[in-house]
């Protein structure tokens, strides 16, 4: 299952969105309103969980600045991705989008889609706060 989020424009240079997003600590401006729990539980994972989804940790599994992050989930009963690809507009700005991949069976892949895609829309919105 693949999804993306709207393009982003944000008023950071590339290597600024990429440096603030390489520290896990930001994600949590990022989340929505309905975030239950966020907790940093190392320098590249973290733990977040909103109202009436299970938890989900996060480990940073790739940077190659100032384009591309990749967040993985830590645990291998949901495997999927989040990649942050950041492509500069000009030295005072930079469009981002999120992608998520994930490996779901059909009926579950039904019932995260909608909320999956809402969660990368609100962190891909969120972007403008950071």
């Amino acid at each position: 299952m693949n999804l993306e989020s709207p393009k982003v424009t944000v008023q950071k240079s590339a290597q600024d969105l990429f440096d603030l997003l390489t520290d896990v600590k930001n994600f949590e401006k990022l989340m929505p309103d309905n975030i239950a729990k966020f907790e940093v539980i190392g320098e590249d994972a973290f733990i977040f969980g909103l109202k009436g989804m299970p938890e989900i940790k996060l480990k940073m599994k790739e940077k190659v600045a100032p384009n591309k992050i990749v967040l993985g989930a830590a645990s291998d009963k949901l495997p999927f991705t989040l990649v942050s690809n950041i492509e500069s507009v000009s030295d005072a700005s930079s469009a981002v989008q999120l992608q998520f991949e994930g490996e779901f069976n059909p009926m579950m892949a039904m019932m995260i889609k909608g909320p999956i895609s809402k969660f990368i829309e609100t962190l891909a919105n969120n972007m403008t706060k950071l």
